[in-house]
């Protein structure tokens, strides 16, 4: 009996036996519960941001560190005695470990990947400013308001527009910049310096695109081609010192740089094919990415601009933009960094300006192909009479369906017939596109904007287009084209519903009920007059003082004929003569200093100020706001005091004027200050302040809310106290 009990466990022995081993699988359970873990142990964000994780089966204190601060932060709440919410924070791209402990040591790895994508950006990263100038700072990808702040006030200062911080160089030294959305403080260091280099003194640098918005004909060129890709950058360089315009012992480049919105352009070849069909269409083959004139793109290297000697101002032609992004994405806006630098290589001044370009120019709104059950007149109007094309790429659909059109309705011309034989095209021009031969529509169809182009006895580009559309019915309201009065008929064709190619300060005036009170036909008139076999193309355009004369701010260049005005007053007037004899363009034209009106006005369709962020970033630079560059300081270090010497004839303005005006016009009198403060001297919006400003006057302060309008009453009991 005694080996069987122990040989043999008994009934007993094996229930006290469970019992042991349940105590210690318990025990054992609720060691394992309480084992420290988090949730989830791999977390991806982005940079600007934060995510949790639940921390628990902690005992004691608990820790978290992370191995990389410039990834990833971290912190803890919700603390219990045995959980915790861990709170992860991108700091910026990049990878990191998250390690959480309790006071066991026991540890719990958490992988952390930070991505920038969504991460506020500000470039440049670093800034050099000359002191009495200012310079800017572009933010991108900003979440919420934007904030910015010096370290040092006494050497530089800050302001904020939208997405642009532009400093203020006061005294040299350095100084941090710090910008702030809602998510992320990025600093930047600046540094101010005296502004003293072997050409001496402080430098000014405006640029521009000459018409505002350049057009080109999309993706493909393999049916026709209206235009090319073709954008002008001009620039002018100003010596404060001198206040005049520098032409010598300077280069001037260009290169592409980041928008507010992260957007860059900086190749054109992989976005449109116009470089496998340049040759037949424009008798001229550039290297991928070169325009026709023989200038690149603007890139990430800095190419050079030239000189042009007649017009005063240094050029990029022919720039072949595209309005798509590096990143694939629809940008009409693309920016560029011009830099002027000494003989010694010493930047002397810099500026961001926009290169607008727009594939916009389309026919779709009446000759893409239709479905069978389509009733509207004016889309019928355009179908040839053989049938829709019905191509599945949309762009070429509609450009076929002109090019059939075309050949039907011109198939009894004698002229077009020869035309078509001296081209080598005998079977018509969509016969010839399908065999691999497109054509240039002005090398049929003269026009200005492509010199040398077309055949005696063929009508004008603009004079075809337009002469032949004023009488089309808009499709969205069967009325003629002719007898629109609003800018939405032009845009059936021009880039102007997506692109708002009229963006600026005319194009954005508005009446007490918010309704635009300036239309294309304001100035250019009505389709048919625009079409006039007479009227010279790309020539022959209203001019500012059709608007702008005997103090008064019209808002229609035409008369009730639709013949444009001619006023005797030539205050705002563009120069006569430019760019050649008997054409008057604002975009050739010349003001105060020799300064160029376009650096000044901004761009042909996007004045100062324009809806368009990118558009104002240069004068936000320049002056601290957006609008018509008119601070005197941009161009002059110590500001010149003149009754009548500014441009337009204007008076000095800020407050060395308010002190010493009342001896200046007690000299000269009153009469010049009617033009811009209004017959009764109460102010008229020539004489309207842009920006809060506040004075000292006769022991008093007075000060003036942007917009106000300012006359002698505001601050005297009129023009002779």
């Amino acid at each position: 009996m005694q080996r069987a009990i122990a040989g043999y466990v008994t009934y007993g022995s094996i229930r006290t036996f469970a019992a042991w081993v349940l105590l210690f699988l318990c025990a054992f359970a609720g060691q394992a519960s309480a084992a420290l873990s988090v949730s989830p142990t791999t977390v991806a964000l982005s940079a600007g941001t934060y995510v949790t994780a639940r921390i628990s089966g902690a005992s004691g204190q608990i820790q978290a560190e992370t191995s990389n601060t410039a990834v990833a932060s971290v912190s803890l709440s919700n603390v219990s005695n045995s959980s915790a919410t861990l709170n992860v924070f991108g700091n910026g791209p990049g990878s990191a470990t998250v390690s959480v402990r309790d006071a066991r040591s026991h540890v719990v790895s958490v992988a952390v990947t930070v991505s920038g994508s969504n991460a506020m950006t500000v470039s440049p990263t670093s800034l050099s400013v000359v002191a009495k100038s200012n310079a800017i700072l572009t933010a991108s990808k900003v979440s919420g308001t934007l904030t910015a702040s010096s370290s040092a006030t006494g050497v530089a200062t800050v302001s904020v527009s939208g997405n642009v911080v532009t400093v203020r160089g006061i005294a040299p030294g350095s100084t941090l910049v710090s910008v702030k959305d809602r998510r992320t403080t990025v600093n930047v260091p600046v540094t101010v310096t005296s502004g003293t280099s072997t050409s001496g003194g402080k430098f000014s640098l405006l640029a521009w695109n000459d018409l505002g918005m350049h057009c080109m004909d999309g993706k493909d060129y393999s049916m026709f081609s209206i235009l090319p890709p073709y954008n002008n950058l001009h620039a002018q360089l100003v010596n404060a010192g001198t206040g005049k315009a520098v032409t010598t012992g300077v280069t001037l480049t260009y290169e592409a740089v980041a928008d507010p919105s992260g957007s860059i352009n900086t190749s054109s070849v992989h976005k449109t094919n116009f470089w496998s069909w340049s040759k037949v269409l424009y008798g001229a083959s550039p290297a991928s990415d070169v325009g026709l004139t023989g200038n690149p793109v603007p890139s990430i290297i800095a190419k050079p601009m030239a000189l042009s000697a007649v017009n005063g101002w240094f050029e990029a032609t022919a720039l072949p933009m595209t309005p798509y992004d590096d990143a694939g994405a629809k940008n009409y806006y693309p920016t560029v960094k011009v830099v002027a630098k000494d003989t010694t290589g010493k930047v002397l001044a810099s500026t961001i300006t926009v290169l607008p370009v727009s594939d916009e120019i389309t026919c779709a709104a009446c000759h893409a192909s239709r479905p069978v059950t389509e009733t509207n007149k004016a889309r019928l109007a355009a179908k040839p009479a053989v049938g829709w094309v019905n191509d599945s790429n949309l762009e070429n659909d509609w450009k076929k369906n002109i090019l059939r059109l075309h050949d039907e309705k011109q198939s009894g011309n004698a002229v077009y017939m020869a035309a078509l034989a001296s081209k080598g095209m005998p079977n018509g021009l969509y016969a010839s596109a399908l065999a691999g031969t497109p054509t240039l529509c002005a090398s049929c169809h003269a026009s200005n904007a492509l010199p040398g182009t077309g055949v005696t006895g063929i009508s004008s580009m603009t004079s075809a287009l337009h002469t032949k559309h004023s009488t089309a019915l808009d499709p969205t309201n069967l009325l003629t084209l002719d007898s629109s009065t609003n800018r939405n008929s032009c845009y059936l064709c021009h880039p102007g519903s997506v692109t708002k190619c009229l963006r600026g300060a005319m194009g954005n005036a508005v009446d007490a009920s918010g309704n635009a009170t300036m239309g294309c036909q304001s100035c250019h008139g009505n389709m048919s007059k625009v079409g006039d076999p007479t009227r010279v193309g790309w020539l022959q355009e209203p001019n500012c003082q059709a608007c702008h004369y005997n103090g008064q701010r019209t808002t229609s260049a035409v008369d009730a004929a639709g013949n444009l005005v001619k006023p005797t007053d030539t205050r705002f007037a563009t120069s006569p003569d430019m760019p050649s004899k008997g054409f008057s363009l604002f975009r050739f034209s010349k003001g105060h200093g020799g300064m160029q009106c376009e650096s000044c006005h901004g761009a042909t369709h996007a004045e100062y100020p324009s809806s368009h962020v990118n558009d104002n970033l240069q004068s936000i630079a320049l002056q601290g706001y957006a609008g018509t560059v008119r601070e005197c300081s941009v161009c002059h270090s110590t500001t010149p005091m003149t009754a009548t010497g500014g441009p337009h004839g204007m008076h000095t303005i800020g407050s060395s004027w308010v002190s010493q005006h009342g001896d200046m016009v007690g000299s000269s009198g009153t009469t010049n200050c009617a033009a811009c403060h209004g017959v009764d001297y109460r102010g008229s919006p020539l004489a309207q302040v842009k920006v809060a400003r506040t004075y000292s006057i006769e022991g008093r302060t007075q000060s003036f809310a942007a917009g106000q309008n300012i006359g002698c009453y505001d601050c005297h009991n009129g023009p002779r106290p």
